[in-house]
């Protein structure tokens, strides 16, 4: 059985006065957006105990997509110079 995740927007300070409305939500199954300023900031969403059901959850709500294939190793992105140490680099950035 696949869960919806539904959202619900809400500003900051009204989360402060009425969290424990809020949290219920998330229990519910309900994801919170908080919003500050009326831009987003942070998610409040209910946690699901089964790995299966929030991927199947995520996928619903449209915040996850997969193409089942394995990822490319990571690259190194950053090239030390030989016999250079990340915080000797970070000292010469400084200056």
């Amino acid at each position: 059985m696949e869960s919806t995740v539904t959202e619900s927007i809400v500003r900051f300070r009204e989360l402060r006065s009425r969290l424990r409305h809020y949290l219920r939500l998330a229990c519910g199954g309900n994801s919170v957006v908080i919003t500050d300023r009326d831009a987003p900031v942070g998610r409040v969403v209910p946690i699901e105990r089964d790995l299966d059901r929030r991927f199947a959850a995520l996928r619903a709500a449209g915040l996850l997509q997969w193409s089942g294939r394995r990822l490319a190793p990571r690259q190194r992105t950053v090239r030390f110079p030989p016999g250079t140490t990340a915080a000797e680099l970070i000292v010469v950035d400084r200056r």
